[in-house]
């Protein structure tokens, strides 16, 4: 990446950041002035005007709360969502293709929040230690969509083929052999349709797992480097990260869930509630849920960084090819406009993958010290 494209990629960070700090600042005041000016209440009581059902007008409540939020919010994703990518020469997307992929997030967001929702509300109206159940129930249904997604829900947001170019099928099929990595089929989807960003992915679990690659990176990007990308994929399976994950999300799921449970009960008569199970009250818990979320935000990136340096070195030590790897993270960094070398604070706090620039110095040492085995 020249110093240009670096400028440029530091500028578009800085950018998405501020927006995004701004963004999320003035959604928890409003919210937290919804809730102390008793608008919550007022809301409670307008919706059980037109029902006397409390899904139903949980349903209300819920859809008058996202309305006025998408209508605010609006102008903010149009202008640092669409306008911005486009700006930055990332975006793919027609102004009207953006509204369809967000309308299609929505629905299927609702479709699968859904279940949850009033899962939470049963519980909640039902039980002292609703946490519990609801985690128990979180945690499951984290599994389970895991092993739909790349069958059921990716496919509706992309089209998935397998890989035609044959040369490339049979390196990494040998790659797979080489390591006893078993795998339901390796993937191309039409990222192209949305973005000119490359990316992969190691989707799915059991049966339904699967790595995916980008169209961008098929285009881009040569054959040494895709290998370099998918043996990295690879080694989040074999170093045993999902597995890892998923031990985090459970103990995470029932500690945030039992910590945010408490200073919610301590809140509520603080706000005029009495019950937790009381509509008006749960935009309170939102509140809390949003805070702790970023307070802790730091512990799931360090594990995640840590993970990202293991499949890194796996991606080393089963393609022997440092340089392949230094170019493909050169690449990326260049292709999706990433600040190579952020902010040390930024990195810690916000970054799920450390920075190119210390990726590839680790990855030479590492190359270095135990591939190359200097006499």
């Amino acid at each position: 990446m020249d110093e240009t494209r670096k400028q440029l990629a530091r500028k578009y960070e800085k950018i998405k950041l501020t927006v995004g700090i701004t963004k999320g600042i003035i959604s928890f005041v409003l919210l937290l002035l919804f809730v102390a000016l008793s608008y919550s209440k007022q809301l409670e009581i307008f919706v059980f005007q037109y029902t006397s059902n409390p899904y139903i007008a949980l349903v209300y409540f819920g859809l008058i709360i996202g309305l006025f939020s998408s209508v605010l919010s609006f102008p903010i994703d149009y202008f640092f969502g669409f306008r911005l990518e486009h700006k930055f020469g990332l975006s793919n997307l027609t102004f009207w293709g953006w509204i369809k992929e967000k309308i299609k997030a929505a629905l299927v967001g609702a479709v699968i929040g859904a279940p949850i929702v009033f899962l939470f509300y049963w519980l909640i109206s039902t039980y002292e230690n609703w946490w519990f159940y609801l985690a128990c129930i979180v945690w499951g249904y984290s599994i389970l969509l895991a092993k739909i997604a790349p069958v059921l829900i990716l496919p509706i947001f992309y089209k998935f083929k397998p890989i035609e170019n044959e040369s490339l099928k049979e390196r990494i099929l040998n790659l797979c052999n080489k390591v006893g990595f078993k795998v339901k089929g390796v993937f191309t989807f039409d990222m192209s349709k949305t973005t000119k960003k490359a990316n992969a992915a190691f989707t799915g679990m059991g049966r339904t797992k699967r790595i995916i690659l980008g169209d961008t990176l098929i285009e881009n990007f040569s054959e040494d480097e895709i290998e370099t990308v998918f043996a990295h994929e690879m080694g989040h399976y074999k170093k045993g990260h999902i597995r890892k994950n998923i031990f985090f999300s459970v103990f995470a799921t029932f500690a945030g869930l039992f910590i945010m449970s408490k200073i919610y009960i301590w809140l509520l008569p603080k706000f005029g509630f009495h019950h937790p199970w009381e509509i008006g009250a749960l935009p309170l818990l939102a509140l809390i849920a949003s805070v702790f979320s970023f307070l802790t935000n730091p512990i799931g990136a360090v594990l995640s960084r840590k993970f990202e340096f293991e499949a890194d070195r796996f991606a080393i030590d089963t393609t022997k090819n440092f340089e392949a790897f230094k170019s493909t993270m050169e690449k990326l960094a260049d292709q999706n406009l990433a600040n190579d070398e952020p902010n040390k604070f930024v990195e810690f706090w916000f970054h799920s993958h450390p920075s190119l620039k210390r990726r590839i110095e680790q990855a030479e040492r590492y190359y270095n010290n135990y591939i190359l085995k200097p006499a």
